[in-house]
């Protein structure tokens, strides 16, 4: 069984056991988490879509750890001109175990 789920703007495709980085949650490590937007389920042949969520289906999920992606370097740079801009950017992020999926 897997489903189809939307958080941070994005949308992933999660089954039980999986670990998934997501944009980061409020939550403690350790916590239960219950991600109820949840826009498509399927279980082999059969799929169950939402338009756009399907109500009363959601997925659990226990917080492994919070913490910052790899540093992103931006550059930018007009030739000619003597401008150069150096920036970087850190990504937090909520590291998640799928538990289990609730069709409903």
């Amino acid at each position: 069984m897997y489903a189809v789920i939307k958080t941070g703007g994005k949308q992933y495709r999660v089954a039980a056991g999986e670990k998934l980085k997501i944009e980061q949650i409020p939550a403690d490590i350790g916590a239960e988490v219950v991600l109820d937007q949840v826009l498509m389920v399927g279980e082999g042949e059969g799929v169950k879509l939402g338009q756009p969520l399907l109500s009363g289906a959601s997925v659990k999920a226990t917080v492994l750890s919070q913490g910052r992606a790899d540093k992103v370097r931006i550059f930018k740079m007009r030739r000619r001109k003597h401008y150069q801009k150096r920036q970087g950017h850190r990504q937090n992020y909520t590291e998640l175990r799928i538990d289990s999926i609730n069709a409903a």
